[in-house]
């Protein structure tokens, strides 16, 4: 086994781990992050339905605008910003935060700071 197919089983595991633990309600829905090499998405999910509420990305209109690179830490506190804005606006205050099997530093940790200063608790 390659150490890239290594790499996506351990992520996969710990996103299966993770998600045992967290689930989003109605009262208080699931904030989910995505991130690659380029970009970080991150949503909103209201697991009884399997709705997403409220979504925001580096690939969004209004980011690419205000930050030069899509894939740092930078533009994962404009997303962190945004996507609180959103919610609050869909009077959304409190989630669980869901980091999807990424480790909770640099730009992870970076977006969830930005949320949490905007105003959503979790």
């Amino acid at each position: 086994m390659n150490v890239s197919k290594k790499r996506r089983v351990a992520r996969s595991k710990r996103q299966a781990r993770v998600r045992k633990k967290v689930t989003g309600s109605v009262e208080c829905p699931r904030l989910c992050v995505f991130r690659s090499s380029k970009h970080i998405y991150v949503q909103i999910v209201e697991d009884v339905t399997g709705k997403t509420l409220v979504a925001a990305s580096t690939v969004a209109k209004g980011v690419d605008d205000t930050v030069k690179y899509t894939g740092n830490v930078e533009a994962a506190k404009v997303v962190g910003k945004q996507i609180a804005e959103k919610a609050l606006a869909k009077d959304i205050k409190q989630v669980v935060f869901d980091r999807n099997g990424f480790l909770y530093h640099g730009r992870v940790k970076a977006l969830a700071d930005a949320a949490r200063e905007a105003g959503l608790t979790f």
